[in-house]
């Protein structure tokens, strides 16, 4: 298992510690994949890396392998979920988005989406 470093106040640490409810798509010992509450596709999907890392550029420093294991994860998402195509979504920074300081992937699928 991998070592969480959690953060006490983190929402997706919650989900991933089992304190806040979340309907789980898939886990292994590194990631977390869940059902977005608030979906803005017909398939909207977060993926997490269970060790804390505050964005995707702090992730892709520390952990190249996790962040490349998170895109595989998305396509997998995809091919189960649609016929494998996705829009793979990381916001990096209160100004571009990211309201939970925790790297995440909005994998959005199940439908023909514009540009």
């Amino acid at each position: 298992m991998v070592e969480s470093h959690a953060e006490d106040d983190c929402l997706f640490c919650g989900i991933i510690a089992g304190r806040v409810p979340s309907e789980k798509v898939y886990e292994d010992e590194s990631l977390y994949a869940f059902k977005d509450v608030n979906p803005k596709a017909a398939v909207h999907v977060l993926i997490v890396p269970k060790r804390h890392y505050a964005n995707v550029a702090e992730l892709a420093a520390a952990d190249p392998e996790l962040l490349a294991s998170m895109v595989i994860k998305a396509q997998d998402i995809a091919d189960q979920a649609f016929h494998g195509a996705y829009r793979l979504i990381f916001n990096t920074g209160k100004d571009a988005g990211q309201s939970v300081f925790h790297v995440h992937a909005h994998v959005l699928t199940g439908e023909v989406m514009d540009e």
